[in-house]
């Protein structure tokens, strides 16, 4: 598929300064979208747009901290008030929490996990859908997880959020599918993202590996090219779904 049909068009995009946001903003400058980009690292954020702007793309950023509602309205609205309108928002933004039992996960690592990547995934949704249903439409993309999926053993917290960001994104694809707002969600595996290799999980991939039918991790490119796929144009008729990018793990 190819994806020029993202010329002009407008993508906001949270977690952008890292992994798969900062390789989706350089894939879709490439194309011709319209930038805005948000992340809590407000100085690897400006760097990226920085060197985005050199190239000839046309971008907004600011720092967006996904816990708190305010600033993920306000992304949208700089989007509006920059560009008129948002076609696609992708909300990428997420943590993954310190791998440990079930009994001795804290509340506190609960409560975080759900902050970031369930709440800061509705609070962009909500803001995200308000938009489209004033302009007329648009595509919404949530990265969740294989986790979000499956069990996730010693990681509870996580794989507890990335369920609800599952749930949130088919109540939402049913709630506004008839006024013109796809909604979708990716579920990788993991991927050799920043994010996955400086934690504990990357010191176990070649162990985690093993578990792929094919052998290996997913490669951050493989993944932005399905998040790609699911919010093209072209892609009109699929909404409502939690796509697995895995390896053929869920072939079991």
């Amino acid at each position: 598929m190819s994806f020029d049909s993202y010329k002009d068009q407008v993508v906001m995009i949270t977690g952008a300064a890292s992994g798969f946001g900062e390789l989706l903003a350089r894939r879709l400058a490439v194309v011709g979208a319209r930038l805005v980009l948000g992340d809590r690292n407000a100085s690897g954020l400006a760097q990226l747009a920085g060197e985005l702007r050199e190239g000839g793309a046309s971008v907004v950023a600011q720092a967006c901290d996904v816990t708190r509602e305010a600033e993920v309205k306000a992304l949208v609205e700089a989007a509006v008030g920059t560009f008129a309108r948002l076609d696609v928002g992708i909300n990428n933004a997420g943590i993954l929490t310190p791998m440990k039992s079930f009994i001795d996960t804290e509340e506190d690592e609960l409560d975080l996990s759900f902050a970031v990547n369930a709440k800061g995934v509705f609070f962009g949704m909500k803001h995200q859908i308000r938009q489209m249903l004033a302009q007329g439409g648009g595509v919404i993309l949530n990265v969740a997880s294989m986790a979000g999926l499956g069990g996730a053993p010693k990681l509870a917290a996580y794989g507890a959020a990335k369920h609800a960001v599952v749930g949130l994104t088919k109540t939402a694809a049913i709630e506004y599918a008839r006024k013109q707002i796809r909604i979708n969600a990716v579920c990788p595996f993991y991927t050799a993202t920043p994010m996955v290799t400086a934690s504990a999980v990357g010191e176990k991939s070649d162990f985690l590996a093993q578990g792929s039918p094919m052998k290996r991790l997913a490669t951050p490119d493989e993944i932005v090219t399905v998040m790609l796929m699911l919010c093209a144009r072209e892609n009109s008729y699929m909404t409502g779904q939690a796509v697995a990018v895995d390896g053929g793990i869920s072939a079991f």
